[in-house]
């Protein structure tokens, strides 16, 4: 997973993200274990510090449980994922419409573009 990350938001965060679109894609399913936090740490390039941050808050969320002596797991409530996936979309939406109005677009435009868009008839 070692990759750039931004200077504009925590690493911890960026980690956890990244572990959230896992999930919402199946990469990762309910119930299964995360590496370990130095295992993790190894594969991102990060202090441990970072990965146990980033599983803090991810437990904090709901979205991974730790089990004292065996490790982190992606939670296997399915709710919970849910409402994970719905958060992204929602996050991913939001950026894409405060994009669009910056550049001049109205909710119309924006509509009739991504349903020409969907079809295939690209501007």
């Amino acid at each position: 997973m070692t990759k750039d990350f931004q200077a504009s938001k925590p690493i911890y965060i960026q980690i956890a993200d990244h572990l959230s679109s896992q999930m919402v894609r199946g990469e990762m399913k309910a119930g299964d274990k995360l590496p370990s936090v130095r295992e993790m740490a190894i594969q991102s390039g990060v202090n441990p510090n970072t990965i146990q941050r980033t599983y803090s808050e991810m437990e904090r969320m709901g979205i991974v449980e730790t089990k004292r002596g065996q490790g982190t797991f992606v939670t296997e409530n399915e709710q919970v994922l849910q409402a994970l996936k719905i958060r992204l979309q929602t996050d991913i939406i939001g950026v894409f419409v405060e994009n669009m109005k910056e550049l001049g677009f109205t909710q119309e435009e924006m509509i009739r573009g991504l349903q020409q868009y969907f079809r295939g008839e690209q501007r």
